[in-house]
C-alpha cells in the first residue's frame, strides 16, 4: 500500500477499497482540500467512497444527487444485479441516471478529473470508479468589454469560464457546421482549450495546421491565451501581431462567419482568432454596425493614427537637426526661439519624454482604475508644463510628443499599439544619425519587413478585398463544389 513518501506501482486502480484511496490521495500529494466521504451502499451493505476537491465542486449537488441516492439504494435494487461490476453499473443507471458520469481506471485520468471539480466514486471489490461530474467554482459573469470598448454594439465581453465563453459564441452561430474541438495543454496545469471553427467556411489546411502546433505543445503550464499565441504564431521575432486577440463575443463570431479559428483557453476572457493580417488589428466590430462611409472614414483615420504614432517624433527630429530649410521662415525662428537656452540635443529631449510618457501610462494601467486615468492625463501636463517652464524641454518636443501619445491609443488593437511604440524608438534613433533619409531607409526596411511576414501561409499585408475576389474567382472555377468562404473577407 502506498504512503506519502512511497511511489505506488500500479497506475490503474486495485480491488481494494483502502488501497485506491490511498492511490489517489498520493496521486493528489496528500493535499488536505481533498475530501473523502466513506458511505454504504445497499443492505446488506457494500462499502464506498466519495472523493472531492473542496472548492472546485458542487457540494449541493453531491449531497443531493450523489450521497443521498446511495444512501437510500435498497437490496431489492441493487443486489438482484449480481456482480460488484453490474451492481456498479446499476447504480449508476438507476440511483445516479440524474447525473452525467463516466468510468475510468487510470490513476492519472482519475486525479486530473478530480482535480478539475469532478467526484470520485469508489466501490469495494472493484478495480473501477465513477467520474461524477459536478464542477462548480466562483467565477465572473458576463460583463462589459474592458477592452475593444464601441459606442453601438454589444456590450458584453468574454469571461474566464471556458464553458460560459462558448455558449455566448453558440448564442449567436446557430449554425450546425460551428464545430468544436477540445484539447488538453500543460503537463502540470492541465489546461483546456477549444478550437472553434464553421466546415465549410474555414480553411481545412489552416485548422490542421492549428491543431499540429497545439498538439505539439510541451510546456508545464499555459495560464492563458498568450502562451499558447507564442507558441503558435509563424513570426515569433517581429514586434507585429500575427495572431489576433479580442474579449468581444460578436467579434469571435464575426471571424468565425468569415472563416477564421477561434481558440479558447480556459481562464481566460481573451480568444485567439487566425488567420490574422495587418488590415485586421485596424478593424473594429463597431464599422460592420455604421454606415459603409463613415466605417470607411474611420478607418481611414486610425491609419494616419497609426503613422502618426510612427514616424512624427522621428520626422521632427530629422527636421530640425538636419534639414532646417524645410520649415517656414516664421516656424524655424519660433522653434530655434524655444530651443534656445535648453541644454540638450532634440534626440535627448525626444527620449526623455518618451519615456517619462510610458512610464506614466504604465503606471496609470497598474494604479486602481478610479485613479488610473488621471495619473496619466494629470501627471503628464504637469510634468509638461514643469520640464518647458524649467528650460530642459522646448514646448514644440511637449506638443510632438503629446500629439504621438494621443494617436497611439487610437488602434483598436492593444497588440498594434505596443508595435507602434517599439518601432518608434528605433525610427528615432535612426533619424538622429541619418535625417530624413534614415527615416526613409527604415521605413524601406519596415515594408519589406511586413511582406515578409505570414499568418498561417497568408500574406500579412494582403487586403481582405483582394483575398474576396481571390476566392470568387476560385469559386467560379470550381463550380458544383461546396462553397468555402475565405478567412479574410473582411471583419476584425
Amino acid at each position: 500500500m502506498p504512503n506519502q513518501h512511497e511511489k505506488p506501482q500500479t497506475k490503474k486502480l486495485t480491488f481494494d477499497l483502502s488501497e485506491n484511496i490511498n492511490l489517489i490521495r498520493w496521486g493528489t500529494g496528500h493535499s488536505e482540500d481533498i475530501i473523502v466521504r466513506t458511505v454504504s451502499v445497499g443492505s446488506p451493505t457494500l462499502k464506498g467512497a466519495l472523493i472531492y476537491t473542496d472548492g472546485l465542486t458542487n457540494d449541493h449537488l453531491v449531497q443531493t444527487a450523489v450521497i443521498e441516492p446511495i444512501m437510500r439504494a435498497g437490496s431489492n435494487v441493487l443486489y438482484d444485479y449480481g456482480t460488484i461490476d453490474h451492481i456498479f453499473r446499476a447504480l449508476h443507471e438507476t440511483i445516479l441516471h440524474m447525473t452525467e458520469y463516466a468510468y475510468e481506471k487510470e490513476l492519472e485520468s482519475i486525479v486530473t478529473a478530480l482535480l478539475s471539480g469532478d467526484t470520485v466514486f469508489l466501490l469495494e471489490g472493484l478495480d473501477e470508479c465513477s467520474l461524477i461530474a459536478s464542477k462548480k467554482w466562483e467565477e465572473r459573469g458576463v460583463e462589459e468589454a474592458g477592452t475593444q470598448t464601441v459606442v453601438r454594439g454589444p456590450k458584453e465581453a468574454f469571461s474566464e469560464s471556458l464553458k460560459s465563453n462558448l455558449a455566448l459564441v453558440r448564442r449567436k452561430i446557430k449554425d450546425s457546421d460551428l464545430t468544436v474541438r477540445y484539447h488538453q495543454v500543460g503537463s502540470r496545469t492541465k489546461t483546456k482549450i477549444a478550437i472553434m471553427s464553421i466546415d465549410g467556411l474555414c480553411d481545412q489546411k489552416v485548422l490542421s495546421e492549428i491543431v499540429k502546433r497545439i498538439e505539439n505543445i510541451n510546456e508545464e503550464s499555459i495560464l492563458e491565451s498568450g502562451h499558447i499565441e507564442k507558441i503558435i504564431q509563424d513570426e515569433p521575432y517581429t514586434p507585429f501581431p500575427t495572431v489576433y486577440n479580442s474579449e468581444r463575443p460578436d467579434n469571435i463570431a464575426a471571424g468565425l462567419l468569415k472563416g477564421r479559428i477561434a481558440i479558447l483557453v480556459d481562464g481566460t476572457p481573451f480568444v485567439l482568432l487566425v488567420p490574422a493580417l495587418f488590415d485586421h488589428f485596424f478593424r473594429s466590430m463597431e464599422d460592420d454596425y455604421q454606415r459603409v462611409d463613415i466605417a470607411i472614414f474611420i478607418r481611414f483615420i486610425r491609419y494616419i493614427a497609426f503613422i502618426l504614432a510612427l514616424l512624427v517624433p522621428s520626422v521632427f527630429i530629422a527636421i530640425t537637426t538636419f534639414h532646417q530649410e524645410m520649415l517656414p521662415t516664421p516656424l524655424l525662428f519660433s522653434l530655434a526661439a524655444q530651443r534656445e537656452g535648453t541644454p540638450f540635443p532634440t534626440i535627448v529631449e525626444a527620449l526623455a519624454m518618451e519615456f517619462t510618457f510610458e512610464i506614466l501610462r504604465e503606471a496609470g494601467v497598474r494604479m486602481p482604475r478610479a485613479i488610473g486615468s488621471a495619473i496619466s492625463i494629470v501627471g503628464a501636463l504637469v510634468i509638461g508644463q514643469a520640464a518647458v517652464e524649467a528650460g530642459f524641454v522646448s514646448g514644440a518636443m511637449v506638443i510632438v510628443v503629446a500629439l504621438t501619445a494621443i494617436s497611439s491609443f487610437v488602434s483598436p488593437s492593444y497588440s498594434m499599439g505596443i508595435a507602434a511604440r517599439l518601432l518608434r524608438f528605433a525610427f528615432m534613433i535612426i533619424a538622429s544619425f541619418l535625417g530624413l533619409y534614415g527615416v526613409i531607409l527604415g521605413l524601406i526596411i519596415l515594408t519589406l519587413h511586413l511582406c515578409s511576414l505570414r499568418s498561417y501561409s497568408v500574406p500579412y499585408l494582403q487586403l481582405p478585398t483582394l483575398a474576396k475576389v481571390k476566392k470568387k474567382r476560385k469559386g467560379n472555377s470550381q463550380q458544383g463544389q461546396p462553397k468555402q468562404q475565405s478567412a479574410l473577407e473582411g471583419g476584425s
